[in-house]
């Protein structure tokens, strides 16, 4: 709703995260990526950007990893 509504209030260009999600998932793509981007555009938006999850990416796995052994101190 939001994403049909912006092209109306003069924001024709915009750049999409989902913060919530670490990896990016079918669900994500179909419904953010696919159907936020066609509801945009159709609804006059020029530009749309969708930004990815994190995935694998190394600096993402290096700080969970780091996350996970804090965490665990003292029982591993």
């Amino acid at each position: 709703t939001v994403l049909k509504n912006l092209p109306g209030e003069g924001i024709r260009s915009v750049a999409v995260v989902c913060p919530g999600f670490v990896a990016d998932c079918l669900e994500t793509l179909e419904e953010i990526d696919k159907q936020g981007r066609e509801m945009f555009l159709h609804a006059g938006g020029t530009h749309f950007h969708y930004i990815p999850c994190l995935n694998d990416h190394p600096s993402w796995l290096a700080a969970l990893t780091a996350m996970v052994r804090n965490e665990l101190a003292g029982w591993i």
